[in-house]
């Protein structure tokens, strides 16, 4: 496993549509997520970047621990190998492209 890559993975949170805007707040605390979109009957389109995967299921099961969070799926995972240390900071933890699901 190379020691410069960068983990990208997405997940769905599904949460209590009447708590969204709450769980969206403790989603936004995590250094490594971004928030790509989410509907209003609880669906939250969550994008992570991390240095391991370690970091990914740890992000996950802190996700699923949440208070009224109903689930939360990995539905992507990619490795990003072999990149000089200038690439590993891609920038912002915003998207430029953010919608609705």
């Amino acid at each position: 496993m190379s020691l410069n890559e960068v983990h990208i993975s997405s997940l769905v949170v599904n949460c209590r549509a009447e708590h969204l805007e709450e769980v969206k707040r403790e989603i936004e605390k995590f250094d490594n997520a971004e928030i790509y979109g989410d509907s209003e009957e609880g669906k939250i389109v969550v994008v992570l970047e991390t240095e391991n995967q370690g970091f990914v299921t740890d992000t996950i099961d802190a996700i699923n621990n949440l208070p009224n969070v109903l689930t939360c799926a990995l539905v992507f995972h990619q490795i990003e190998t072999g990149l000089d240390d200038d690439q590993n900071n891609t920038g912002s933890n915003h998207s430029q492209l953010e919608g609705e699901v």
